[in-house]
């Protein structure tokens, strides 16, 4: 083994492949990460093999920096963006054999800025000597490096490292990923730590993502970076550029719930004990005995779930006279709640909400969640009641208190996670004419029930049509339409609105076609009756950056609307932001602009 390492050490025999990060949020590269390969065939070609015979033969050292050698160099030959990440032992970065500044000259020797190396030093080595470390650390910061812990969550201290080290960039650890979307225990490490790292201005990077449901996850709680075989499997020539195609996966299957306000239920399922429909009932109050802590058990055939089998119950009939001598050879099924409650994960907070309300339930009592059909887990009722409340009270705060539609936050977010997502969207912005005229002569309540007959009517004319329906303020409305009928529902608006808003006038100012009022000026003027004027716009995803962009689009087409007497529905064929507008793309903003 040492004459083999040997023999790669003299000959550079060393292959990078790079796999990339990616900036899921802004959808580009943020860079690679470089892993090294021994001979393609050989007993060290995989990394573990390799270092580990380095180590044996007291030849880590040269090894890394032959590797560090090898990464610089084919990083600037293939030209690739972003930044490149090393992998660097902490052990060899105290070794006092360690050539100091040879990192510094590589990048300068093949011509890389050192501000575009991240240097990850892994958390899975104990360092004995923390002040030594911290030292050399901060000597790389001084160069222009970046620093980043990798594999943070697998060995020694991390959260020690963490605040001591001030990294620019934490590597969630492999283990916490893995179906992490399964795990109650895996979310609540990971929200703590993109909480923490919001708080210390650290990036995080979720590694080795492998399935679509970790990555739709990750991005709903959001982590902005992501690395992995899903995204894609290192190479010798990795891509150039964000594959769009494979953020895709972020849309769940069911498109018509992709966009919905409400959580899924699924995200409240807990890992919960199941037994079969044949266990016999003193064997399941074994189970209960056992763990104090259970108070349901599903019951299934095949992993389709048949029943719940409540502690209860069964206490309650194991007390009576009799009891045992009558039930403990017989199933639990003659036992269990033949109906309860039984949801897909998919469902969303608001049905099972209606649902619980058909329903007579014990606070203590379970919903079963299921996957396919199959048992997935139990979600405690206490639980589903106390987001349910959350929710509401989430949109309380954001809804407009007159129609109590989805106001300006959540307007924002509708659009912003469609961007992110690159999913094809229209956008509406429908305005009230003459407005102000009518609510001075009818009064402000005829003026806030005809909004309110607004809101319905569009409500009810996007019913059929996927999408989001936001009140931004006053008279001024937003509709998101993720399918292809955005202009005939429009249509619809106007002439559903144009009837149903003639009972708010006296016949003879229906039949005069509008009535005499005066200006600002004082001066008298004839008014229509109430139109409407409707901006529609598409945006351009690949050229609208924000939900700044897209509302200025929207409230331009909206003026042009506005030019015409009577209602009109004025088609955008302008895709892309104005100039102005781009130079301001940077920025967010937190409500549309509101124009009468």
């Amino acid at each position: 083994m040492n004459a083999q390492l040997q023999q790669i050490l003299d000959n550079s025999a060393i292959e990078t492949l790079f796999q990339p990060i990616f900036d899921i949020s802004n959808q580009h590269i943020l860079g690679y990460e470089a892993l090294s390969r021994g001979p393609k065939g050989s007993e060290l070609e995989m990394p573990s093999a390799l270092f580990s015979a380095a180590i044996a033969c007291h030849k880590i050292s040269e090894l890394e920096l032959l590797c560090r050698s090898r990464a610089i160099e084919n990083f600037v030959k293939l030209n690739l963006e972003g930044k490149l990440f090393l992998n660097v032992s902490p052990k060899t970065l105290l070794d006092p054999c360690h050539p100091k500044g040879e990192t510094l000259h590589l990048v300068e020797h093949f011509g890389l800025a050192t501000n575009r190396v991240v240097i990850e030093v892994t958390e899975q080595e104990k360092v004995d000597d923390g002040f030594l470390l911290l030292k050399t650390i901060a000597h790389y910061r001084e160069l222009g490096f970046s620093i980043a812990i990798d594999d943070l969550g697998a060995g020694y201290s991390g959260l020690k490292q963490w605040s001591e080290l001030c990294p620019e960039f934490v590597k969630i650890d492999r283990y916490f990923i893995d179906h992490c979307d399964q795990s109650v225990v895996k979310k609540e490490f990971l929200k703590s730590i993109i909480e923490l790292a919001k708080a210390t201005n650290t990036q995080v990077i979720a590694e080795g993502i492998e399935r679509a449901e970790e990555l739709r996850l990750l991005e709903s709680l959001g982590v902005q970076h992501a690395q992995g075989f899903l995204l894609e499997r290192p190479s010798l020539q990795p891509s150039y550029e964000i594959n769009i195609h494979c953020l895709k996966h972020l849309e769940s299957s069911d498109n018509s719930n992709a966009f919905e306000q409400s959580m899924a239920i699924g995200w409240l399922a807990v890992e919960h004990a199941s037994i079969e429909a044949t266990t016999r009932c003193k064997d399941a109050h074994s189970i209960f005995e056992q763990d104090k802590t259970l108070t349901s058990l599903a019951v299934l055939e095949h992993n389709i779930p048949v029943g719940l089998l409540h502690r209860d119950q069964l206490t309650e009939v194991f007390a009576a006279p009799y009891g045992h001598a009558l039930y403990d050879k017989q199933p639990v099924t003659s036992l269990m709640d033949k109906q309860p409650l039984i949801v897909d994960e998919n469902e969303l907070l608001d049905t099972v909400s209606q649902q619980i309300t058909e329903f007579e339930f014990d606070i203590r009592r379970h919903i079963v969640i299921t996957r396919s059909g199959e048992y997935l887990g139990l979600a405690p009722l206490r639980n589903i009641l106390k987001h349910i409340t959350e929710e509401k009270i989430r949109h309380a705060q954001h809804a407009n208190p007159l129609t109590m539609l989805p106001g300006n936050v959540a307007i924002n977010e509708a659009i912003e996670l469609r961007l992110r997502n690159n999913y094809p969207f229209s956008l509406a912005y429908v305005d009230l004419n003459h407005f102000k005229q009518f609510n001075d002569l009818y009064g402000y309540a005829s003026g806030d029930s005809v909004i309110k007959l607004l809101a319905e009517v569009i409500v009810e004319a996007c019913s059929t049509s996927k999408g989001f329906v936001g009140h931004i303020g006053g008279d001024d409305f937003m509709v998101v339409f993720d399918k292809n009928d955005a202009e005939q529902v429009c249509h619809d608006i106007i002439s559903k609105f144009e009837l149903q808003s003639r009972a708010f006038f006296t016949p003879e100012h229906i039949e005069q076609g509008g009535y005499w009022a005066s200006n600002r000026e004082g001066k008298k003027q004839f008014v229509p009756l109430l139109t409407l004027s409707i901006g529609l716009v598409k945006p351009d995803l690949e050229l609208c950056i924000n939900s700044h962009q897209v509302a200025a689009l929207a409230t331009d087409a909206k003026k042009e609307a506005k030019r015409y007497q009577s209602s009109h529905l004025f088609i955008c064929k302008r895709s892309r932001p104005a100039p102005a507008v781009v130079r301001l793309s940077s920025q967010k903003e937190e409500a549309f602009p509101i124009s009468s």
